[in-house]
């Protein structure tokens, strides 16, 4: 019994076919997606820097036809729909 644990362990040990090969991680970085058309949708979110709505601090969404992301968020905000 023992020749037997320690021939199972040295077969543990060695294993099978030669050393694993480790798969590289994708590059998400790299890899560019389109956007998906916006302009059956034209709505944006202006988001305004206070409750005067005088200063635009940032927008997000559609925009004629084109994806909008800039500036900051606020609790103050206009949803628009039309270009």
């Amino acid at each position: 019994m023992r020749t037997f644990l320690i021939g199972g362990l040295l077969a543990m040990a060695v294993g099978c076919g030669g050393p694993m090969e480790q798969e590289e991680e994708p590059n998400l970085a790299s890899q560019e997606a389109p956007l998906p058309d916006c302009a059956t949708s034209p709505t944006n979110i202006r988001i305004y820097y206070d409750a005067t709505r005088t200063t635009v601090i940032g927008e997000r969404g559609c925009d004629c036809g084109d994806w909008i992301h800039w500036g900051q968020i606020s609790s103050i905000y206009d949803i628009r729909t039309s270009c």
